[in-house]
């Protein structure tokens, strides 16, 4: 593969990498745990998607956003996903990125590189989730150079904002009412 791509991520417990299609069962049973219920040819589609968007990107030298497999090494069963996108809101509102700006304008919205997670219910309370997120971000920071990385969630999703506080991202809620996608924000700086 050429391009923006991104290589499978080894930590001691878990592998990181792109999708294949026999992957189906584990991850449709994982997002579904997650996330709610998807109808089955839906989830089929996005894994297909999934599949060609990691390598269309890749050859277009773009981010490596996408979806990526989250599996345990020990047992080699897919047990969630951990990937990347674009996030777009209204970030200069935050403290965090007010310091940072010589004139902070908290009406426009901006694009900013987005981490999300999902892991099977059954494999929860174990650090799964927060082994797999710090090493995509590390390897986002050291591979990509990237600046910083975002994390977003529901102001009653204390799971998700347990795994920000685990890999060192200051938590911060939106302080205005709107957008409703974005009311709490985890923000990582890169520390090099």
């Amino acid at each position: 593969m050429t391009g923006n791509h991104l290589l499978p991520i080894t930590t001691s417990r878990l592998l990181i990498r792109p999708f294949i299609d026999s992957d189906f069962d584990a991850i449709h049973a994982a997002l579904n745990s997650a996330f709610g219920d998807m109808p089955t040819e839906e989830r089929r589609e996005w894994l297909q998607w999934s599949i060609a968007n990691e390598i269309a990107l890749a050859r277009l030298w773009q981010p490596p956003y996408g979806d990526r497999a989250i599996v345990r090494r020990d047992t080699n069963e897919v047990i969630g996903s951990v990937g990347l996108m674009p996030a777009y809101g209204p970030f200069e509102r935050l403290p965090s990125f007010q310091q940072r700006l010589a004139a902070p304008d908290s009406t426009h919205f901006t694009s900013e590189m987005g981490m999300y997670w999902g892991v099977h219910e059954s494999q929860r309370c174990q650090g799964y989730a927060a082994e797999a997120a710090q090493a995509l971000m590390d390897a986002m920071f050291q591979q990509h150079n990237l600046q910083r990385i975002i994390a977003t969630t529901d102001y009653d999703n204390e799971g998700s904002m347990g795994v920000m506080r685990k890999i060192g991202m200051t938590i911060e809620r939106n302080p205005e009412p709107e957008p409703p996608w974005f009311q709490i924000v985890g923000v990582k700086f890169n520390p090099r």
